[in-house]
């Protein structure tokens, strides 16, 4: 496998692929992600525009197979923001943790691991950050689509060093794989201290 760290608009030629994998991971449990490829676009153009974003690729003979996108919070969209102005964080000292994805037969392999490692060690290397911060999307336990055997990454992110605010939460919109229209889907957001 090639692993490789795009900064800013080192993306861009990858835009598509990575689309492509972010709609097919989140169909999957918890998200259920009836996704758009359009939409997918202009959201990663957010990571293309940021100077201080970074994606971390995995290609296995140069097909991508795995990703996990970061950029100070300060270049996301208002709707990232809006919980931490609320509560009164300082934005600008907020590196935001996109997401990551790998697809089923590369999990497993200490990717996820890595994925954490390359984003935090980017937001040290920027210098002007105190916390990373992602956030998750909240499903009940008894959710008709959660399969029987999975299994939430919540310990997985505390190994980690990562602390559930709940208090830090927020309504994002997308059409689940059952639904006819987009809803309202809770989100709320994890974080680490980072500052020396």
């Amino acid at each position: 496998m090639d692993i490789r760290l795009l900064r800013g608009a080192e993306i861009v030629p990858h835009i598509a692929d990575l689309a492509r994998l972010r709609i097919t991971v989140f169909r999957e449990f918890p998200y259920l992600y009836d996704g758009d490829f359009e939409y997918e676009a202009r959201y990663l153009d957010t990571y293309a525009r940021s100077a201080d974003s970074l994606c971390v690729l995995v290609l296995d003979e140069a097909r991508v197979v795995g990703a996990s996108t970061a950029l100070p919070l300060a270049d996301e969209t208002v709707e990232f923001q809006r919980p931490f102005v609320a509560a009164g964080w300082e934005v600008a000292k907020i590196f935001y943790f996109g997401e990551s994805l790998l697809l089923p037969a590369y999990r497993g392999l200490g990717l996820g691991v890595r994925f954490f490692a390359e984003r935090e060690a980017h937001a040290h290397a920027l210098g002007r950050f105190s916390h990373c911060a992602f956030c998750a999307v909240q499903r009940p336990a008894d959710h008709p689509r959660r399969p029987a055997d999975y299994q939430p990454l919540n310990d997985f992110w505390a190994r980690r060093g990562y602390r559930h605010h709940p208090e830090l939460h927020t309504e994002y919109h997308w059409r689940d794989l059952d639904e006819q229209e987009e809803s309202a889907k809770p989100m709320s957001f994890w974080l680490k201290e980072i500052a020396a």
